[in-house]
This record gives C-alpha cells, sequence and structure tokens, in this order.
C-alpha cells in the first residue's frame, strides 16, 4: 500500500496561519506534512515577504528557492485583515478551525481584532499559537524584531561555536527559526491531545530565542559545577576526545563514537592506549586521516565498530540513493510546477506516514477554493471582495506570482 494510499496523523485537522518569513510557516509546514489542513493567509499582492527572499537573486520559474521548505502542502489565500471586512473573513475561518498559528510582534494580532482572547470569543475551543523571538511578555518582547542571528546570540549559542580565540559564529542555517517550529508543532501536537481529553482550547507562547536554550546540552551543566565558561571548540568534540571533522586525502571526513565500544575501536584502529592524552590521540587521527580517502575511512569505520561519514554537500545529497529511497530527498510531480525535488518528511510512520503533496503556490492562488468550500461563499460575494480590496491575487512580481505559461487547467485542486 503506497504512502498516498494510507490516512494521515492530523487527517480532519484545520490550520488556519497568519504568518511570514520562517519561524510560523515552518511550524505549520510540519504539520501540514503529517496531514493537517494547513490554510496560509497572507496579505494581498505581496503577500509573505519570504517569497523575495532569493539566495543569489536567483528564482525558480518565479519562486525563490528559499520558499517552499517551509510551505508545502498549503492551501493560499490573501486577506486584507487589517480592513473590517478582512478582519471578519479571518474569523469565520477562525471559527472553523482547530488551530491558529501567527508569527507577527506582540500586541499586533490584538491591535487587528483576531489576538487569542478575542477569536476565543468566536471559537471556545481554539488552539492559538503565537511565535515571536523572545515571547509574548517580557523585557525583550517589544521593540526588538525577531531575527535569528539575534536568537542565537541571545540564547548563547554563539558563545560556544567557532575555533577557540576566534569571534564567536553564526550558524550558518536559519537554526532558531526551525528548532522553534518543530517545539511549537509539538505544542499544538499536545495541545490538540489536551482537547480531545478535557474539551478545552489554549494559547501557545513559543520563543525562538529559548528554543535555542533549550537544546544547548550540558552548557549550563558545566557552568553551575565548574563555575566555568563553556568555550570554543571548533570541529572538535571535547566530551569524545578524538572525534570532529578531519581532512582527509579527498575532502573532509567527521569521525567519532559514543560509546565504550566505539572509542575501544578507534583507539585500536590508531594503535593508541585508550589511556593516552587526547592531544596525542588527535594528532594520531589526523596524521592517518591525512593518508586515506573518505571511502577507506567509512569501510574502515563500518567494519571496526566506530563511526564516520564523508562531510556532505548538496550535490552528495540530491545523488544520494540512499536518502531518495528513504524520502529524505523527495520527488514529487507537482501539478503547477512540474517535476520538483526537495526535502522529505523525517518521521517514518508506519500506519499513518507523513507526505509531501504539492509545492507552494502564488499569492492568493486559493482564494475560490478557500472561500467557497470552508465559508460558502458565492462567486457574486467573492468578486465584491476582490472590488473592495479585501482579497486579492499576486502581484506580477517575481516571487509572488505562477511560472511562466502555467497552465491552470492542470491545476486539479
Amino acid at each position: 500500500m503506497g504512502i498516498y494510499n494510507k490516512p494521515e496523523a492530523l487527517e480532519g485537522v484545520r490550520v488556519l496561519e497568519l504568518a511570514t518569513r520562517v519561524f510560523g510557516p515552518a511550524t505549520t509546514d510540519f504539520l501540514g506534512e503529517l496531514g493537517a489542513t494547513v490554510i496560509k493567509v497572507e496579505l494581498p499582492g505581496i503577500g509573505d515577504l519570504m517569497r523575495y527572499v532569493a539566495p543569489d537573486g536567483d528564482y525558480w520559474q518565479n519562486l525563490s528557492p528559499a520558499f517552499p521548505s517551509q510551505n508545502h502542502n498549503k492551501y493560499h489565500i490573501a486577506i486584507d485583515v487589517r480592513k473590517e471586512e478582512g478582519r471578519e473573513l479571518f474569523l469565520r475561518l477562525a471559527e472553523r478551525s482547530d488551530v491558529i498559528l501567527e508569527n507577527v510582534r506582540p500586541g499586533t494580532m490584538d491591535r487587528w481584532g483576531l489576538g487569542y482572547l478575542q477569536v476565543r470569543e468566536r471559537n471556545p475551543r481554539i488552539i492559538y499559537a503565537a511565535n515571536t523571538g523572545f515571547g509574548q511578555w517580557g523585557k525583550f518582547s517589544v521593540g526588538i524584531p525577531s531575527y535569528d542571528a539575534t536568537a542565537q546570540a541571545m540564547s548563547g549559542l554563539s558563545s560556544i561555536t567557532g575555533f577557540p580565540g576566534s569571534s564567536p559564529l553564526k550558524l550558518a542555517i536559519w537554526v532558531g527559526d526551525y528548532v522553534g517550529a518543530l517545539l511549537s508543532a509539538m505544542a499544538i501536537v499536545a495541545a490538540l491531545n489536551y482537547r480531545e481529553r478535557s474539551g478545552h482550547g489554549q494559547f501557545i507562547d513559543v520563543s525562538q530565542a529559548e528554543s535555542l536554550i533549550r537544546i544547548m546540552d550540558w552548557t549550563w551543566a558545566f557552568v553551575s559545577l565548574t563555575g566555568e565558561e563553556r568555550g570554543k571548540e571548533g570541529n572538535q568534540d571535547p566530551l569524545f576526545p578524538p572525534s570532529g571533522i578531519y581532512s582527509c586525502q579527498n575532502g573532509l571526513v567527521a569521525v567519532g563514537y559514543t560509546t565504550l565500544n566505539g572509542k575501544r575501536a578507534l583507539y585500536e584502529w590508531l594503535q593508541l592506549d585508550e589511556g593516552v592524552e587526547p592531544s596525542m590521540a588527535q594528532r594520531r587521527l589526523e596524521e592517518k586521516l591525512a593518508g586515506l580517502s573518505w571511502e577507506e575511512v567509512e569501510k574502515e569505520a563500518a567494519f571496526r565498530g566506530f563511526s564516520a561519514s564523508v562531510v556532505m554537500d548538496a550535490g552528495h545529497q540530491y545523488n544520494s540513493r540512499r536518502l531518495r529511497e528513504r524520502r529524505a530527498i523527495w520527488n514529487l510531480d507537482d501539478p503547477l510546477y512540474g517535476e520538483v525535488v526537495d526535502y522529505g518528511p523525517v518521521p517514518k510512520m508506519e500506519k499513518t506516514p507523513s507526505r509531501m503533496k504539492w509545492f507552494p503556490r502564488p499569492v492568493g492562488f486559493h482564494n475560490e477554493l478557500v472561500l467557497k468550500g470552508v465559508l460558502g461563499l458565492t462567486d457574486e460575494e467573492i468578486k465584491a471582495l476582490e472590488e473592495g480590496g479585501v482579497i486579492g491575487k499576486w502581484l506580477e512580481r517575481l516571487g509572488a506570482m505562477p511560472p511562466d505559461g502555467w497552465d491552470q487547467e492542470r491545476e486539479n485542486f
């Protein structure tokens, strides 16, 4: 039985998203991969500002390559919620939804008449998640824009990232956005479970910076026990020496272990006693790897029982048969964009597998589908809303509009 013929874990759960950039949209992307019906609300014309964050200014079929990873499987509608009629449309959708996810600045949704207490009057069972950089209250909640680099700095992650003696470094990916999105999605699923048992909805406050603090492993424990700050270690793992990323004949390879058996296997390969100084083991490993290819290192590791892997780049991943077989790299025949390849869902669920169903759509692409199907509006009512500027579609602008020469008849959902 194929993945697309199996049920979905969050089938029947409707999520209403009013979010931009990464933190909020990534949360609902995870829920959508699990089967939730996600309705993404954007402002008419321009839409989500992430549509225009294009690496090196490059667009593919008028779509930013940075946009899809947070926006799979969503229905795109464009409502100007700042207008009274737009606010009412959103509230009517909220009445028929299970979850609302927003990541605008604290107080903005209340000012628009769409805050949790206001929505709760219309739908007492609503689960309302608010993603922000620093939380809904407290010293930094107002006045400091949320940005992943700021969250990395405030969490303490930057202070331990880099090489000894160097300045702190920001991780290249938006780790605060995605870690926060995962925790927000987890909280939403937990709240759905609680509502199933109690009948009550609730408010969820997720901070990007606090999400990163939560994954700082042993950092605080080290400080509390020793009184010393954790330092920067570069490419090494200080808890499992020698362990890290090293040069080999044809590239870079990661070598390590996490068990006593793994350590014993590595030290036997290096012909070292396990009690030698870590610095000596480090030098021996560097010398050993310099004379080998990464393929040879991986083979030795698999045979002996320690861990090793080539440092993969996007090309390695794209061409990886293993990742494709596991659908970590996902091929999709999309009705609008044709053959596309993107990240696939990570959890492999036997009965209710996650899946990618379609790529992001242009601004307001599903206006008629959602407003007719969910709210029961007529063509005349939708036309009046368009003429009043309450709803709309895309601007003829890279990032917002469909691909050139798109065939509207091929779009079948």
